[in-house]
Formats: structure tokens, C-alpha cells, sequence
């Protein structure tokens, strides 16, 4: 099993040994996992390309705007009043991550990964369709550059930048919202200047990753590589190489045919190479576990085939955990995965509480900094508010109005009584709040006060109310 030792381990599979880039030209990966993974990735793509675009009672379904700090959630709106919700629901993410390693490894980045999607699914395989499989674009990476290299080259680099382009735009409708999206396309680049330089910024930034970083996202960039290294343990379900299987007493040797490699005490392996050359990160998956394995099932898909030809059992490379290669133990439910399935299920409950527990408006009633309270005539106390009101909904609140539901006084507003909250928006502004000193019982009484629409209470909120001290 082991190659050198456990030389392997002192380098990425994408540095040579003079310490450079080791450019990865991976054969074409073909087979059964390799469709079931492209129907899942055309899945995906669809959803990330729509998902901006599709509105549930006029949100749109996913948005992730930092910059206004409005973020909507399967069409569901968040606030910056909602940070708690946003927060916990990046907990439940992590959570669930957290325990698909444990129990199916790198799953999440051989699958579901929009990296590994949009780098085999999209970029490499225009790159085949280009360049040609991996001895074609070998040979061409060697070839000087002639009138057929370059235009190879200047071809792929086109289509690559015109796709960066095209997820650059999905990106910031993730960003600002698909609708302002449309409306600067429509009023044409030249009069947002500075979205145009965002969106070239977002271009370049996705063409380096696809065109020149590539694989490096996942083997130096991503910390997953790094978690799975923690979450991992030999009841984990991973694409793992039989080693018992592939070795057997002698270890692995090349094919030959009509030989009786049992006889010999030689494994089912024959060396042939093709689960490395298939690998998009350039590593001998029969090495075992490392880092740089997503999981992406190309080298299963490989070896079933040579397996197929030369008329030997498929699943010498398989998904399979440690303990059922070694011990031919079943995947069992471990406590350790009981524990994190206990939390995500917690967490999950309290999410879904506090969402029921979510107003759809939000109100905020503080005291003017740096002003006291006035005395009146007739034992009158006066304090100046300001307020602010956010509506989460996708339609206007008319007839608002505050009413004092703890004390007996009046709440008069600067500049109407009545006022309407638009759609998704807020409204803000002072008011005045006078009470009679005598129901008060203190010099900082808790206010308890209504929000109204027409005759409906729809939120209340509180407010410290100041009086003089000697009244009490």
C-alpha cells in the first residue's frame, strides 16, 4: 500500500519536485458515477443560475446583500434586525456538513461543490472539447506555439472569459438582486460605471480560478481539505482503494494474460495507472486518504472499467470505509454521529421556533440623545423619541400609529398622526410622549407601547421614560 514510504504526504500531487507548478492534465473521466454526478451538476448549475431570478411573494429567492445588509433566504427576507437568525442558520450549515464527513467523507466537495462543478462539469469539459483528452493536451502543452496552438489557445481562453463574464453577472445578482441587475443592463454599462468595474473585478477574479488556480482551490485554498482530516475515522464512508483486495500477499503487478495472479499472491491491481491519470488532482488514490481527494468518483469509474476488461470483480476502488476494507464491518450509525445528528436536529428546532417568533415588523423607539425630559403645565412630563420602523414584507402597512399600553398618556407625532411603512422598507421619525407625573413611579419608568395598524395591534416595543426624581 504504501509508495516510497510516506513520501507522497511531504507534497501536494500538484507540485514537481523542483518545488514548481505541476500542470494536471486529467484524462476524461467516463462511467457510472461520472452521470449520475453530471445529472446532479446540471441540477445545481440550473439552481444557482435561477435561483436569483425566481421570486416567492416578490423576494427573490436567494440574495446575499452585504452591502445593504439584506439578505432573502428561500424567499424568506432577513435584516440586519434578523443578524441572530442568519448566524444560526450558518451553524445548521456547518453542522450539516460537519456530519456528512463524518459519516461520507468529502462528499459535499465531489458533488455539491460549485468549485468542482463549474471546474469539471463547464471548464474542463470545454477544455476536452477543445484541446482533447489528456494525451492531446499534453502533446500540446509541449508543442511551440504554432498556428494550431494558438488558436487552441486564444479559442478556450475566450470562451472561458465569456463564461467568467456570465457568472460574474449570476454572482452580483446574488448581490444586489436580480431586478437592479436588469435595470443597469438596461441602462447600459457607461451609467453605473463603478458595477462595471465590479463586474470585470468578479470576471478576472473567476477566469484566474477556472483558467490558471484551478484544482490549487481545493488542495490549498479551501480549509475543508483540512477539516476532513479531523472529522474523518475508519467507520467513515469514503472513495477508498481495497488494499487487501489490490495487494494481496505480493503486492500489485502488471496484467498479463491467461497468468494466475492468485497463484502468485499478486492482488487484483495491474498497476495500470489510469485512477491516477483520471484524478483532477493529480494523486494515487491507492496511497490512501489525502487531503487532496474530493471525492469526485472518476478514479472508481476507471477502475471498474479496466476491471471490466481484463474480467476481474469491480470495486477494487469503491466507496467504502477503512473498517470494512480491514474488518468487512457494515456502515453502522456510531454514537459520534448520533451526537452531531442530535445537535443539527436542536438546532434545526430552534431555528425553525425563532422563525415563527419573527415579526414581520420591526420596531425601535429610543430617546433623543442628549435631551431630558420637559415639565409641562398641569404635572405633565414630557420626552422626545425618534423612531425607526422596518417592514419585512412585500406589502406597505398603512395607518400606523403608536399607542401607550402600560401608562395613561399621549403619543403625538412630529409630523402626523397616521402614516404608512412602504413595502421592504422603513420609516422613521420623532414623536413626543407625555404622561401625567403622578402615574409615574419613577425616575426611568419601562414604557410598554403599541404599534398599530388602523385598529390591529402589530408590534409592540418599550421605551425608558425620564422624570424628575424629586416627583417620585
Amino acid at each position: 500500500m504504501e509508495q516510497d514510504g510516506e513520501n507522497f504526504r511531504d507534497s501536494i500531487g500538484t507540485i514537481n519536485k523542483e518545488g514548481k507548478r505541476a500542470w494536471v492534465f486529467p484524462k476524461k473521466p467516463s462511467g457510472k458515477f461520472y452521470n449520475y454526478r453530471k445529472l446532479v451538476s446540471y441540477f445545481l448549475l440550473a439552481f444557482l443560475v435561477l435561483s436569483p431570478f425566481i421570486k416567492i411573494n416578490g423576494n427573490q429567492f436567494l440574495m446575499f446583500n452585504v452591502l445593504e445588509r439584506r439578505f432573502n433566504i428561500f424567499g424568506f427576507p432577513f435584516w440586519p434586525q434578523d443578524f441572530h437568525l442568519f448566524v444560526v442558520s450558518m451553524i445548521i450549515g456547518v453542522i450539516f456538513i460537519a456530519l456528512f464527513t463524518v459519516a461520507f467523507g468529502r462528499i459535499f466537495c465531489g458533488w455539491i461543490c460549485p468549485q468542482t462543478i463549474f471546474m469539471e462539469m463547464v471548464f474542463r469539459r470545454i477544455e476536452f472539447w477543445i484541446d482533447g483528452d489528456r494525451g492531446a493536451q499534453r502533446r500540446l502543452d509541449k508543442q511551440k506555439w504554432n498556428a494550431e496552438k494558438i488558436r487552441k489557445r486564444v479559442t478556450k481562453w475566450i470562451v472561458f472569459f465569456i463564461i467568467s463574464f456570465i457568472i460574474a453577472n449570476v454572482f452580483l445578482a446574488y448581490l444586489i438582486g436580480s431586478d437592479r441587475l436588469v435595470q443597469y443592463i438596461t441602462d447600459g454599462p457607461l451609467t453605473h460605471v463603478s458595477t462595471l468595474v465590479a463586474l470585470l473585478v468578479f470576471t478576472a477574479v473567476f477566469y484566474f480560478v477556472f483558467a490558471w488556480f484551478r484544482e490549487q482551490v481545493c488542495i490549498i485554498a479551501c480549509p475543508y481539505g483540512r477539516m476532513q482530516g479531523v472529522l474523518l475515522d475508519n467507520k467513515s464512508i469514503i472513495v477508498a482503494y481495497d488494499h487487501k483486495r489490490g495487494e494481496s500477499k505480493n503486492g500489485r503487478k502488471k496484467f498479463r494474460k491467461g497468468e494466475d495472479r492468485e497463484a502468485l499472491g499478486h492482488g487484483d491491481c495491474i498497476d495500470c495507472m489510469q485512477c491516477v491519470h483520471v484524478c483532477p488532482t493529480n494523486i494515487d488514490i491507492r496511497n490512501g486518504t489525502q487531503l487532496e481527494c474530493i471525492n469526485c468518483t472518476a478514479c472508481i469509474d476507471e477502475c471498474d472499467a479496466i476491471m471490466e476488461k481484463i474480467d476481474l470483480p469491480k470495486g477494487l476502488i469503491r466507496y467504502a470505509s477503512e473498517d470494512e476494507i480491514t474488518k468487512k464491518e457494515k456502515f453502522t450509525f456510531t454514537p459520534r454521529l448520533k451526537g452531531y445528528s442530535a445537535v443539527l436536529v436542536i438546532l434545526i428546532g430552534v431555528f425553525v421556533g425563532m422563525l415563527f417568533l419573527r415579526n414581520d415588523l420591526e420596531a425601535n423607539i429610543l430617546r433623543l440623545p442628549g435631551q431630558l425630559y420637559e415639565h409641562k403645565e398641569g404635572n405633565i412630563i414630557s420626552n422626545v423619541y425618534t423612531f425607526k420602523l422596518i417592514n419585512k414584507t412585500t406589502k406597505e402597512i398603512p395607518q400606523v400609529s403608536f399607542k401607550l399600553l402600560s401608562h395613561k398618556g399621549t403619543i403625538e407625532l412630529v409630523t402626523h398622526e397616521k402614516f404608512i411603512v412602504p413595502a421592504q422598507d422603513l420609516a422613521e421619525g420623532t414623536l413626543f410622549i407625555e404622561i401625567n407625573n403622578a402615574a409615574l413611579t419613577g425616575d426611568k419608568d419601562k414604557l410598554k407601547i403599541g404599534v398599530y395598524s388602523g385598529e390591529d395591534l402589530i408590534e409592540t416595543t418599550t421605551a425608558r421614560f425620564l422624570a424628575p426624581r424629586s416627583y417620585n
